[in-house]
């Protein structure tokens, strides 16, 4: 398992853990026993990735408005 994610991704750090625990069985891993535990993995990190992308948006809307009326307040001495 990548360590990056258990360090970054507290959110999913159950499911990491879990699909980590199910990998220690090889049979499970090559039989796909594993297969449900990743796929919530991967939907518990999909969900955490769209809240950050969806708070980053909102914060750059906000930067933007700020370095645009910066430009007008520049320019309404001109």
């Amino acid at each position: 398992m990548h360590p990056q994610l258990t360090d970054k991704k507290l959110v999913c750090k159950d499911f990491i853990i879990a699909l980590e625990a199910c990998h220690q069985s090889w049979v499970k891993r090559i039989t796909g026993g594993c297969n449900d535990v990743k796929h919530e993995l991967g939907l518990c990190l999909r969900k955490e990735r769209m809240q950050r992308a969806s708070s980053n948006r909102e914060e750059a809307k906000i930067r933007r408005a700020r370095a645009s009326q910066a430009i007008r307040d520049l320019h309404v001495d001109d």
